[in-house]
């Protein structure tokens, strides 16, 4: 990910080399090029506006100091905005005493959230957490069976000294649409058994759908009314661009999400998601997924992720000291 954003992005600022000082025109004829690659790197239209005057201002009237270039200058000065944009860095995930503390996990189909859910169980198991894994994803054909598999997998493979289980209902499936509220009944009757086995944690995984509909909604509102769940966790594939960001701020205003997993982020893939995501729902990006085992799952770092699509460590180094 990222690398023709680099490239387009580096160059633009390169340009500036050479220049005695950073002025209001040649910062704004960078900024140009770096507003077309966000673009086509998929960025949401209003953080491209956002971020490049936020630049072009920051900028402005900049003194170049005497071990720096403006092309350098100006490395640092994009380098902050990427970081403010898609930060802070909150990768906590808040625990209840007593517990089981809550997570619901929500997003579009296809998005990866079941094998997400594992991956933040492998995460916790590591961390000598005890987790259940709530199959309440009705929907889509198998997904029930998947969580189980999943679910035996990372008690059995996972790093950690914790427990991984799984809440299964398979017969519901067949009344999923039928009648009202089984999804919702799934997970109630999930976390009352966490809470007679003890367990540290319950991660739901809820169905999702092609595009967000009322359906959708109407059921993930349930689980959340139902459950009261301490943690919404939206995942959101990092291959859809603009898509995913749009989805992301209808899933906020619905439930309000306390926090964003990307998937997909080793795909060879224009990185939109994860510049856009923070800025347009408000609420930071948690994890990453960037494989499918499920130690491929990294805490989020906005000041790694600006660096990578800056690629110029040793230069971003010089304007730190």
């Amino acid at each position: 990910m990222f690398d023709t954003l680099s490239g387009k992005v580096t160059s633009a600022i390169r340009n500036l080399s050479g220049r005695g000082k950073i002025s209001e025109s040649n910062v704004r004829e960078a900024m140009e090029e770096v507003r077309r690659a966000l673009l086509e790197a998929d960025v949401h239209l209003d953080v491209v506006t956002d971020f490049c005057e936020g630049v072009v201002q920051d900028a402005i009237g900049e003194k170049v100091t005497s071990s720096l270039k403006p092309g350098e200058e100006m490395i640092g000065i994009v380098n902050q905005r990427l970081i403010d944009f898609m930060g802070p860095v909150d990768t906590h995930v808040m625990m209840v005493d007593p517990g089981p503390t809550i997570i619901m996990m929500c997003g579009l189909q296809g998005s990866g959230k079941t094998t997400t859910c594992g991956k933040l169980a492998a995460y916790l198991k590591s961390r000598g957490k005890n987790i259940s894994l709530v199959a309440a994803d009705l929907q889509r054909p198998a997904a029930v069976e998947q969580l189980q598999v999943i679910a035996n997998d990372v008690n059995t493979n996972a790093k950690g000294v914790g427990k991984v289980t799984c809440y299964a209902e398979p017969e519901k499936c067949s009344e999923y649409g039928t009648a009202t509220g089984v999804a919702v009944g799934v997970c109630k009757r999930g976390v009352k058994q966490a809470r007679k086995d003890k367990v540290d944690v319950v991660i739901l995984d809820t169905a999702g759908r092609l595009h967000i509909d009322d359906d959708l909604m109407k059921e993930l509102r349930g689980v959340q009314s139902t459950t009261q769940p301490h943690q919404v966790y939206l995942v959101v594939d990092a291959m859809i661009g603009q898509d995913a960001v749009n989805a992301a701020g209808t899933f906020h205003e619905q439930l309000a999400t306390d926090g964003v997993i990307l998937t997909k982020f080793d795909s060879d893939t224009r990185g939109g998601a994860a510049l856009s995501v923070k800025r347009v729902t408000g609420v930071p990006i948690k994890f990453i997924g960037t494989g499918e085992k499920y130690d491929a799952f990294e805490e989020f770092h906005p000041d790694r992720i600006a660096s990578r699509i800056l690629g110029m460590g040793d230069v971003l180094s010089l304007v730190e000291k």
